[in-house]
């Protein structure tokens, strides 16, 4: 809004007569506290916006991580089944002539352990590929402050 010459000047009765007072320097103060006061309150919604993508971001690595860790867990359980197994099939691979008991349960194991593995990885390797996709930098904070920063060089 333009204000006119009239507008900047006003006058007030004064005990020897009239004072001509001009309102710039009030009106610039107070465009200045203005702009003080909107880039505090640009710089706290910013702020505010990068905490919210901060905590999305950490609340879907916290995921990914649990589902790592699950992940872990049963390629853990898989690992320690086919060492089992692989150690009833070692023993059992000297009496190649007929399969025994213990030989079975080899089998078993073998069988249940590679079932494990391949659970277990293929949990892990999705997660992972997801993580990876994820982009470190909030990428909607920056978009605005570009803005606002564009926006500030326009307004100075």
């Amino acid at each position: 809004m333009a204000a006119t010459k009239t507008d900047l000047i006003t006058e007030r009765p004064r005990t020897n007569g009239l004072e001509r007072t001009t309102r710039t320097d009030e009106g610039l103060t107070t465009l200045l506290s203005r702009l003080g006061e909107d880039v505090m309150d640009l710089v706290n919604s910013q702020l505010a916006l990068f905490k919210v993508e901060i905590k999305e971001e950490a609340n879907a690595y916290a995921r990914g991580a649990a589902m790592i860790g699950i992940g872990a867990v049963i390629t853990t359980i898989g690992f320690a089944l086919l060492n089992v197994a692989v150690a009833f099939g070692v023993s059992t691979l000297f009496a190649q002539a007929q399969f025994s008991q213990p030989a079975s349960y080899a089998l078993g194991f073998v069988v249940t352990g590679a079932f494990y593995l391949l659970v277990g990885a293929i949990v892990v390797l999705a997660i992972k590929s997801r993580l990876a996709k994820q982009a470190l930098v909030p990428k909607r904070t920056v978009e605005e402050l570009r803005k606002d920063k564009e926006w500030l060089k326009n307004e100075l």
